[in-house]
C-alpha cells in the first residue's frame, strides 16, 4: 500500500506534526504501508522532515497555487504507483483537484482539523465535494458536524482524532529553563499557552485574562508564558496591549520553539483562550505531562475536557471567567493531581499516535478494497 501525503502549509502547527507522527508511526508499526510526503520545499515541515528518516520530497509552491507543485504531484503518482492521497490542508485538496484534471490521480482522503466551516461559494463547495474524495477525517465530532453541513454525502464524513507519540514526548528534553531565561522567581506559577499567532487562537483574550488577574485581582504571583510562531503585525499589536496594560514584567512571548511540547512540564497551568478549534494538539500534550488545563469550550475540546472532572472551561472570549477558573484552580490545588490523572488516562486510552494510525490505516484498507 502506497500513501502520498500532501502538505501546502507553509508554517508549523499542530496539523504539521501530525503528519510526521502518523507516518513515523506507520513506519514503525506498519511495515505493509509505504509513505511518501510531498511538501512545500519552502515550509518549515520540510525542514524538520530534513532531520528524521522519513521520506519526503518537496516542490516549490508560490500564492498557494504553484504548477510546478502540480506537476511534481501528478509526476510522484506516476512514478511511484501511489494507491491512495491523504491531502492535510485546504491548499493541497486545492492542488489535487488540480492536478486531477490534467492526470487521472489516485483517489483521495482528506484530513480536516479546524472547526471552520466550509466556505459557500462555488470553488469551495465543488473541491470540497469533489467526487475523488473517499472520506473526510475530521479531528473531533464538532468538526464533523460543520463539515456534513456542505458536503452531499455525509456518509463521507468521520471523526478520526489525532494522537500523540508517547515515545516521543518521553525523550523530547526543553531546550531552555524558562524561569532561568525569564528570571521567573519560583514562588511565581508559570501559566504556559502555546499557539500560533493567528485569529483563531485569540491571544488577545489570553492578555485580557492575564490583565483581570494581575491588574484587577492583584495576583502578581503568576507569569503567563506564550509560546508559538510570530505573525508579524499580529505580534506587534499583541506586544502593543500587553505594555498598554502594564503587564510586562507577568507576560513573556517567546516566539517559535522547536519540541515545544518539551517545555510543558515546567507549566503549572497550561491554558486556551482560543476562538475556534479542531482539538488542539497543545491539551493532548499537557495531559501526557500532566499538567491541568484551562480552555475555552470550543471545537472539540468539550469532548476531552468535562468542566470540573479533569478540567476547567470557560465560554469563548470570557476572560474574566478564565479568570476565575485560575484562581479556583489556585485555591484548591488539591484537585490538580486528580484532573491531570483523569486526563492522562484518557489520553492513554484514546488518544495516542498508535491508535491514531491503527484507525487510519482501517480506513484506509476500506478505500483500497473498494477499488478491487
Amino acid at each position: 500500500m502506497k500513501i502520498l501525503h500532501v502538505s501546502g502549509v507553509k508554517n508549523w502547527g499542530g496539523g504539521e506534526n501530525q503528519i510526521q507522527v502518523l507516518c513515523r508511526e506507520f513506519k514503525n508499526h506498519h511495515p505493509e504501508i509505504q509513505n511518501l510526503i510531498l511538501c512545500n520545499q519552502k515550509g518549515w515541515l520540510y525542514r524538520r522532515l530534513e532531520k528524521t528518516d522519513l521520506k519526503f520530497l518537496a516542490a516549490p509552491l508560490a500564492l498557494k497555487i504553484d504548477p510546478r507543485f502540480i506537476l511534481k504531484l501528478i509526476t510522484v503518482c506516476n512514478r511511484e504507483k501511489i494507491d491512495l492521497i491523504h491531502l492535510h490542508d485546504p491548499t493541497a485538496l486545492s492542488l489535487a483537484v488540480m492536478a486531477d484534471h490534467f492526470k487521472d490521480l489516485p483517489p483521495f482522503v482528506l484530513s480536516k482539523k479546524t472547526s471552520f466551516p466550509i466556505k459557500q461559494r462555488k470553488q469551495s463547495l465543488y473541491k470540497y465535494n469533489y467526487p475523488k474524495i473517499r472520506k473526510i477525517f475530521c479531528v473531533s465530532e464538532a468538526t464533523r458536524m460543520v463539515c456534513i453541513k456542505s458536503i452531499k454525502s455525509p456518509e463521507k464524513v468521520l471523526t478520526l482524532y489525532h494522537g500523540i507519540d508517547k515515545d516521543l514526548q518521553e525523550s523530547s528534553k526543553a531546550s531552555l529553563n524558562i524561569r532561568e531565561i525569564l528570571k521567573i522567581p519560583s514562588e511565581k506559577k508559570i501559566i504556559g499557552n502555546i499557539a500560533n499567532h493567528i485569529r483563531a487562537k485569540d491571544l488577545h483574550t489570553l492578555i485580557k485574562t492575564a490583565n483581570q488577574l494581575i491588574n484587577l485581582e492583584n495576583r502578581s504571583d503568576f507569569h503567563f508564558v506564550q509560546i508559538g510562531n510570530f505573525a508579524k503585525e499580529r505580534t506587534s499589536l499583541l506586544k502593543l496591549t500587553v505594555k498598554q496594560y502594564g503587564l510586562e514584567e507577568n507576560f513573556s512571548f517567546l516566539g517559535f520553539r522547536e519540541n515545544a511540547s518539551a517545555l510543558i512540564p515546567q507549566f503549572d497551568i497550561s491554558i486556551m483562550t482560543s476562538q475556534s478549534e479542531g482539538l488542539p494538539q497543545f491539551i493532548y500534550e499537557s495531559f501526557f505531562h500532566k499538567v491541568p488545563v484551562i480552555s475555552t469550550s470550543v471545537g472539540g475540546i468539550p469532548e476531552i475536557i468535562t468542566h470540573k472532572s479533569n478540567g476547567l472551561l470557560a465560554e469563548a472570549h470570557d476572560y474574566k471567567k478564565l479568570c476565575e477558573n485560575i484562581l479556583f484552580l489556585a485555591n484548591n490545588e488539591e484537585l490538580i493531581p486528580k484532573f491531570a490523572e483523569i486526563s492522562y488516562q484518557k489520553l492513554l486510552e484514546n488518544f495516542t499516535s498508535i491508535i491514531m494510525a491503527k484507525n487510519t490505516f482501517e480506513e484506509y484498507k476500506k478505500i483500497l478494497n473498494e477499488r478491487l
